[in-house]
């Protein structure tokens, strides 16, 4: 797959509420986009956004991985 023909993945629930009305924007979005991490001690997959405290919600290991990435990533080599 070509890095031009990657296409972002949408959210679940969109960027508009249900009104439909085009200038509504859903208030939960704009703290920032949600962050995949999984938890160091638990292994529990969990979704924080930017002003969360960093912290896990099950064990409360502070300890957090980034989720990798779905987007094939190459690189070359000599």
């Amino acid at each position: 797959m070509s890095r031009e023909a990657y296409q972002v993945p949408s959210t679940s629930g969109g960027a508009y509420t249900g009104s439909g009305a085009p200038g509504a924007r859903d208030l939960s979005l704009s703290e920032g986009p949600l962050m995949q991490y999984i938890c160091s001690d638990c292994a529990v997959k969990m979704s924080l956004r930017k002003n969360d405290p960093i912290r896990c919600k099950e064990c409360g290991g502070r300890v957090l991985y980034k989720e990798r990435t779905k987007r094939m990533v190459q690189f070359e080599a000599r």
